[in-house]
């Protein structure tokens, strides 16, 4: 199998297989926490869960962090992010810990959702610190290939930490905080595993690697106006296509993601804990999607190109999406989320190319710090236009259309692109 192949071609190098094991630790707790929090927040029984109400916890959970981001970056570029990696994830460990306390204290709501903030916050420089380090552990030669498992591995864990999570609430306990508590307990190996790297190896390549914080937050704007300038260049202006297609199919991405918790809570189910269940499904689905997604996009980027690749992934999701959406049944929707799970996880694949072979190392973690603020600020602007539209039971054949002419104007966009 070719992609057997090529991980055993990257685990060759030392420092990608410890970058991989920091990778897949880090989300498959992302995915034992963000399940915990999705049970509690919209599958508690005694919760009458709206789509407004999914929305304003995921504004409270990624807009406030999405203003962190290009800060994030500016640290990035100067931080060790060996460093980023292991104090990162024990503080996310600790914080972790301390939200599993307030769901069984009777505390405020909001407090809750400060803790699961600050997790969710730290999560930004762990991520964009992943993607900035890796072409430090691959040869160009490798690059795609190492962007295509990778990440894909990474969304593969988390997935893998959902279902976790899931078998863990059901057989283990009923209650979410032992789950959240199995998240801290991963985030804590992350941490450790990152000392099996040298703290210099995954740069940046500065002369003074850790200045003083007021002076980084002091040359914040100024550096991240520089960034952007530099993404604006006419050598880079593909990132920055891609970028804005990869934005827009997470909006996408995001709508439709709300839809299918309103209806795996409501329409199709008959009790909260069968929701749960067929969420879980419809989730695993989709990381078999993303799985493919690794197999297939070495192959096609490097036989169409990465943009075009994109527009490829865009229009084929403007097809089949509401053929497969507006009957809102089991069978289509699970088909639905395999061919979705492959068409973003194909573009990410593209769109992770693009940025770190058109940007240089110095710049790189700023620029993935303000593709991290894209994706988060898309993906609650869906959830909120989502709320908008979704019926109570979810059932919106308008925002399954809406959703369907994005990709395809996404598509036009990129065709338009590639052909000058």
């Amino acid at each position: 199998m070719v992609v057997v192949r090529d991980l055993r071609v990257l685990l060759r190098f030392q420092g990608f297989r410890r970058l991989l094991a920091i990778r897949l630790l880090s989300q498959g707790a992302d995915g034992v926490y963000q399940v915990a929090l999705a049970a509690y927040v919209v599958f508690s029984p005694e919760k009458q869960t709206s789509a407004a109400a999914i929305a304003s916890a995921m504004a409270v959970l990624l807009l406030p962090y999405s203003l962190v981001g290009p800060f994030a970056g500016v640290l990035l570029d100067r931080w060790r992010r060996r460093q980023v990696f292991l104090y990162g994830n024990l503080l996310r460990a600790l914080l972790a810990t301390a939200t599993a306390i307030l769901m069984v204290s009777p505390v405020p709501d909001w407090l809750f959702y400060v803790s699961a903030l600050c997790v969710t916050a730290v999560n930004r420089f762990v991520l964009a610190g992943l993607s900035a380090a890796l072409p430090r552990v691959v040869d160009d030669e490798r690059l795609v290939m190492a962007n295509s498992l990778s990440p894909t591995a990474g969304t593969l864990a988390a997935t893998a930490g959902g279902g976790l999570a899931f078998v863990v609430r059901l057989v283990v306990a009923d209650t979410d905080a032992v789950v959240v508590l199995l998240g801290a307990a991963l985030y804590l190996s992350a941490a450790l595993t990152s000392l099996s790297l040298a703290p210099e190896l995954l740069g940046p390549d500065r002369e003074s690697v850790s200045p003083r914080l007021g002076t980084a937050f002091a040359d914040a704007t100024r550096d991240l106006v520089a960034g952007v300038r530099y993404l604006a260049a006419p050598p880079r202006r593909e990132a920055a296509w891609a970028l804005t297609a990869m934005t827009l199919m997470r909006f996408c991405y995001g709508a439709l993601l709300v839809l299918v918790l309103m209806l795996c809570r409501y329409a199709l189910s008959s009790d909260s804990e069968q929701g749960l269940a067929l969420l879980a499904l419809a989730l695993g689905v989709s990381g078999a999607g993303f799985f493919a997604a690794a197999v297939v996009t070495p192959w096609a980027a490097g036989r169409l190109g990465p943009g075009r690749w994109i527009m490829v992934c865009a229009a084929a999701a403007a097809v089949l999406e509401p053929a497969l959406g507006l009957p809102f049944a089991i069978v289509p929707m699970l088909i639905a989320a395999f061919v979705l799970g492959l068409i973003t996880q194909g573009a990410k694949i593209s769109t992770d190319t693009i940025v770190q072979s058109t940007v240089d190392d110095g710049f790189r973690g700023r620029v993935f710090s303000v593709y991290d603020v894209l994706f988060n600020v898309a993906f609650v602007g869906a959830a909120g236009v989502a709320a908008l539209m979704l019926p109570p039971d979810g059932r919106s054949a308008v925002l399954v259309i809406v959703v369907a002419g994005i990709y395809a104007a996404v598509a036009s966009a990129m065709s338009r692109f590639e052909r000058q």
